[in-house]
């Protein structure tokens, strides 16, 4: 049985949606969400107004429920076309900090509550995270599957004999300032872990703040649990069996939705590149008569296009009975990463400090670009994942 629902709709001959997802999102975002970009990413400011926009549902365009089943209130679209929507959100919004809010909320929180809850979780949360009344939440530390100790613990509870009690800090959590919920992977004394639901008015629950210097529009914070009680109903799977169901899950819905969006910008920024090829001139001539120039162009369209085809493809391979290897979805995260650093070096080089657009979005997708090589592990993580493969040692 696969992982993720079928397509919503007819497909066309060359794989695409036949309700054309990408082109929805890219205008719903490029209407709703590019004319503040800008300005959100320097004052570093989330808008709720935006997300509740975003999240609507009208005429069947919300965008933070497409992995949820119909019949809980959300989209039931399959991954690949999961994928389109993500990149679509980010063309259009040119806006790297809010794709990576919905991804966190719509993929790496909602999907594993979709897998491993229990009948009562998913009723619980799916319906308000795909209308958008509920936001989730997650640290970025915790979906790299077993490459870290968790930085929570937990210890049987001396007053509820099926529950724990959860000590730890957690940073870079996406979403935390609006979070209604929080997804959390905690470890035993005997070493194994288990995966949490934790409710932000849980007992013992703090938010405190801290960001990147990169993702500015995304919100940020860290989560510090000073002894929260952790009922039985909040355990998400089997007990003390995250590091073989949940992790290995979060590990490939990060490195491979959180990529998705990344497309969208390389082609925002292709856009860019082209059109200040044309208008911007260098000893009286436009750079696009520079040999140069025209090698960069070449080179970004053929990374953008190779790019998009293997995330696509590792993509359709959560709708193809599971979910793509860890090394398969490691080898398109890398990928993907290095091109994104190569497509934003390149555009900022050509199109100069301000896009034609005057949103300066080659210089915020340079700096993000940054971030985003290093997250999900990171090429640390990342290829000895992949050459453990290749040595057939892990």
């Amino acid at each position: 049985m696969a992982l993720l629902q079928s397509p919503a709709g007819p497909r066309t001959d060359d794989g695409t949606a036949g309700t054309s997802l990408l082109a929805e999102s890219r205008e719903l975002a490029g209407r709703l969400a590019w004319p503040t970009t800008a300005a959100r990413d320097d004052e570093r400011r989330w808008d709720t107004g935006l997300f509740t926009r975003l999240a609507d549902t009208q005429h069947g365009r919300g965008l933070t429920g497409p992995l949820v089943p119909r019949a809980l209130g959300g989209r039931g679209l399959s991954a690949a076309d999961t994928c389109e929507l993500l990149e679509g959100l980010a063309e259009g919004s040119r806006d790297p900090g809010l794709a990576l809010a919905l991804t966190v909320h719509a993929v790496l929180v909602t999907v594993p509550l979709r897998a491993f809850g229990t009948p009562a979780q998913r009723e619980h949360y799916l319906p308000p995270m795909a209308s958008g009344q509920w936001f989730g939440a997650l640290s970025l530390h915790q979906t790299q599957g077993a490459s870290l100790t968790p930085a929570v613990t937990a210890r049987p509870s001396t007053s509820d004999h099926d529950g724990w009690v959860l000590t730890g800090e957690l940073d870079l959590v996406a979403g935390a300032p609006h979070a209604h919920h929080f997804l959390v992977v905690a470890a035993h004394q005997d070493g194994t872990r288990t995966a949490f639901v934790l409710d932000r008015t849980t007992p013992g629950l703090l938010l405190r703040d801290s960001a990147p210097t990169a993702m500015r529009t995304c919100p940020w914070g860290r989560l510090v649990l000073d002894d929260c009680p952790a009922p039985a109903d909040a355990v998400l799977g089997t007990p003390g069996e995250a590091s073989a169901e949940v992790e290995p899950l979060l590990a490939a819905l990060d490195w491979v939705f959180a990529a998705a969006p990344w497309l969208g910008i390389m082609r925002a920024l292709a856009r860019d590149t082209i059109g200040a090829s044309r208008d911007r001139t260098l000893f009286g001539r436009p750079l696009a008569h520079s040999q140069s120039t025209r090698f960069a162009l070449a080179d970004l369209a053929t990374r953008t296009e190779l790019a998009q085809g293997l995330l696509r493809r590792t993509a359709g391979l959560f709708d193809a009975g599971g979910r793509p290897t860890l090394p398969q979805a490691a080898a398109a995260r890398l990928f993907v990463a290095s091109c994104a650093r190569a497509v934003t070096e390149a555009a900022a080089r050509i199109t100069g400090p301000l896009t034609p657009t005057g949103d300066r979005l080659a210089e915020r997708a340079f700096r993000d670009a940054l971030f985003f090589s290093e997250t999900g592990g990171g090429p640390a993580v990342l290829q000895p994942v992949i050459a453990a493969h290749l040595l057939g040692i892990g």
